[in-house]
């Protein structure tokens, strides 16, 4: 019988599956597994044996794939890991001297993990990625589990009537190998298996008790946070639905005939806190009856009604025998927000006012800047009555307490007092905080004046888009829902009471072991600092005096060079170089392809104003690295900008008395040493001439020329010179700046870049 088994039993070797030498590399080696896969799927090949021999070439292809496990094979013959070096996975005999295993199907034991598994297996990757942030929305069930695990077997079949169970309802599944995934199990602390392991909001905890599909249930419902979902009767629900002005969330009631909050309803409530209030209502109870009058609740089915601004009639209502999560799931995230929010946090205002992506995507936010006192509830109701009347996927509507958020109304409200409440339309720009944006006049009182005056700038707006003239850079909001940090330290404080109680408990020491560590350190630094003091002469204590230190000397203008050394960088620090020279060639002619140089024209008079101007306009662009910022010295290369002009395609020709009597302060060019293509920026004018105030640099040449003419004139008869503002030559160049990132602006080439030094005067 022996020989026999002999005979008919041959050595596993992964190499002989998959049809590949030895020396193979790990893209034959995948090859070779894709053709074999398909050949053999069970789904795609009749043959009895094509389970097994599918289960064969997924098991050598896991083997060979992983460099750790194909070395110990080659070395030692080894196959499964959890096994020491020298012994191996076999079926049948590995040899005659060592001791002879009997295949696996021998004993029934099953060759392979079930198909049905494979999608729940977690790696490490995946489970820092996806399921950790993901269980702060939903909790997970995940099992540990290993090759050749007599218990795994045992509990697979109540593991799977579990799953089947839970994973409708909206929890999360997980399987760890411990063999494979080594570094996933030490950081879940799981090393035996089987193990299961609740993860809820990012924290593990392990199942002690007998594993019962009812135990499983109730050990993740226990894991949810206790308030989720509050009782509602007869004398608490008017307080639970007037919370929304507090809590700025919807409410939700949901009416059911079980004295007990479903598991459904939390699994929703968990995965939705954040947005929406959660009250139950037990039809059961003697103390609804006002409720299931006014609201005319039909008792033979569950029913959920939704309320925002208005608590005394829903906005919507779903009603079914058979509350599914999908339904559920969808019904809340359709009403996550109320008709008028109110944005307490960042994360708000990115939800409710997107950043423009697209054209017919662009989102326009409506936001009213109010206050909180009791005069302004009469402009606020206004205000909601517009939005609810005035419903277009386009517009959002939202307030702010200006007391609350000062910096976001000081962006949008610049040098205007709150004396009464500002309705402002806006569109995000930029990740950044950049925004478009327009104040409507007259303020906002609720009157029907102002209801049509609105009216009418948000129907411009539709048609208009760049009816938003005015641009600037809105902070970060100020999140009005943070607990304190005292709040913060005690939650903290008591998740590791609770971890350490069930460490205790279940005499788990190898977790207790950093705690224990850490506690036992301190001892022992408390106590050996005591020690030292006791023991030390009373002289070693007395202070000494510190040395005088030496006073830095100052320099010449009478600062310390260290004080300035350590001063900090300003908040809109930006680094530009000048053009020279020296750094022309590198700057310009031989700039890499792709990469523009962005050079502010400017004089020694206006350099200070300018370069502070030029550096708070193009600072949220400084980012990119195919940027480069620059300026040049119109007294030192006065000849260079009219030399440039006339080179350029298209260009007239400019006499010398306009070279001499043209003032190119305030220019800024987006030059492209690659291409030889230049974009230019012409600065605002304060002027008298209303004209001068535009920055579009689509004009041709001759109207720049006779503008260029126009200013020659003033300067000649008149001081219009004098009434320029410097600071404000460049308060349009962030558009111009958004419009050469989109590539819009025209370009004009030039055969060559003129000498630098060929234009020094």
């Amino acid at each position: 019988m022996l020989c026999l088994l002999l005979e008919t039993t041959s050595e596993y070797d992964p190499y002989k599956i998959l049809g590949v030498s030895r020396s193979a590399s790990q893209a034959e080696i995948k090859k070779a597994y894709k053709n074999l896969a398909k050949e053999w799927h069970p789904d795609k090949n009749k043959d009895p044996t094509a389970e097994d021999m599918f289960i064969k070439i997924s098991k050598s292809y896991e083997i060979l794939s992983n460099e750790e496990r194909r070395a110990n094979f080659d070395r030692y013959g080894q196959v499964d890991e959890n096994q020491p070096f020298g012994q191996s996975q076999h079926h049948g005999f590995r040899s005659f001297h060592n001791s002879f295993y009997f295949d696996e199907a021998f004993f029934h034991f099953p060759r392979s993990r079930d198909f049905a598994d494979s999608k729940y297996l977690l790696h490490h990757v995946r489970f820092n990625s996806e399921v950790l942030p993901d269980s702060h929305k939903r909790p997970y069930l995940i099992k540990v589990t290993s090759d050749w695990c007599f218990g795994c077997i045992h509990i697979e079949p109540v593991w799977k009537e579990t799953v089947q169970e839970l994973e409708p309802l909206g929890v999360g599944i997980g399987i760890v190998d411990l063999g494979s995934e080594r570094r996933l199990a030490s950081q879940l602390g799981a090393h035996r298996a089987p193990s299961i392991i609740g993860l809820v909001n990012g924290r593990v905890t392990f199942f002690h008790q007998a594993i019962v599909r009812q135990h499983m249930r109730q050990f993740i419902e226990d894991l949810l946070p206790h308030k989720l979902v509050e009782k509602i009767t007869d004398n608490n629900y008017l307080s639970f639905l007037d919370s929304w002005r507090v809590e700025n969330k919807p409410s939700i009631l949901l009416f059911d005939q079980v004295p007990v909050v479903p598991f459904l309803f939390k699994l929703t409530a968990f995965a939705f806190r954040d947005y929406v209030r959660f009250g139950y209502v037990d039809q059961g109870d003697k103390q609804i009856t006002r409720l299931l009058r006014q609201f005319n609740i039909n008792t033979y089915a569950p029913t959920m009604l939704l309320f925002k601004e208005d608590t005394e009639r829903p906005v919507d209502i779903i009603q079914a025998r058979g509350m599914k999560r999908q339904i559920m799931d969808e019904f809340v995230s359709n009403n996550k927000f109320l008709q008028v929010p109110r944005l307490v946090n960042q994360q708000l205002f990115d939800e409710l006012c997107p950043v423009k992506q697209f054209h017919r995507r662009r989102k326009f936010c409506i936001l009213l800047i109010t206050g909180e006192d009791q005069a302004f509830v009469s402009s606020n109701k206004a205000f909601l009555d517009f939005a609810t009347a005035n419903k277009k996927d386009v517009l959002r509507f939202a307030y702010v307490y200006q007391r609350q958020q000062q910096p976001l109304c000081q962006a949008l409200l610049p040098n205007q007092p709150a004396l009464s409440p500002q309705v402002v339309i806006l569109e995000r720009r930029s990740q950044a905080g950049r925004v478009l944006y327009r104040s409507v006049s007259g303020g906002w009182n609720g009157s029907n004046e102002d209801k049509f005056r609105l009216h009418e700038e948000l129907e411009h707006l539709q048609k208009d888009p760049s009816y938003l003239t005015s641009d600037t850079t809105l902070p970060e909001l100020n999140n009005e829902m943070a607990p304190i940090f005292i709040i913060q330290w005690m939650n903290a404080a008591y998740d590791y009471i609770l971890q350490i109680y069930d460490d205790l408990l279940y005499s788990n020491w190898r977790e207790m072991m950093p705690i224990l560590s850490l506690i036992f350190s301190a001892l022992f630094i408390l106590f050996g600092t005591v020690i030292i003091q006791a023991f030390s002469e009373p002289g070693e204590n007395k202070p000494q005096k510190p040395k005088p230190k030496e006073q830095p000397q100052p320099d010449d203008d009478g600062s310390s060079r260290a004080n300035t050394s350590s001063r900090p960088p300003k908040k809109d620090f930006l680094e530009v170089t000048e053009l020279t020279d020296m750094t022309y060639i590198s700057n310009l002619v031989k700039l890499r392809p792709g990469h523009i140089n962005v050079v502010l024209v400017l004089t020694d008079a206006s350099k200070n104003a300018l370069l502070k101007k030029f550096a708070k306009e193009v600072y949220t662009f400084s980012g990119t690295q195919t940027l480069h910022f620059s300026f040049l010295n119109a007294d030192k290369h006065r000849h260079w900008m009219p030399t440039l002009l006339r080179s350029a395609s298209g260009a007239t020709h400019i006499s010398d008395e306009e070279e001499e009597s043209s003032d190119y302060t305030g220019h800024v060019l987006a030059l492209n040493g690659h291409k030889r293509y230049f974009c230019m920026f012409r600065p605002v004018f304060t002027g008298d001439d209303p004209s001068d105030s535009s920055s579009d640099t689509s004009l041709s040449f001759d109207s720049r020329r006779k503008s260029r003419e126009d200013r020659v004139g003033a300067k000649r008869g008149s001081s219009r010179a004098t009434n320029i503002d410097v600071h404000h030559k460049l308060d349009k160049l962030g558009l111009w700046m958004e419009r050469l990132m989109e590539g819009t602006l025209p370009r004009l080439q030039v055969p060559d870049w003129p000498s630098l030094k060929e234009t020094e005067s």
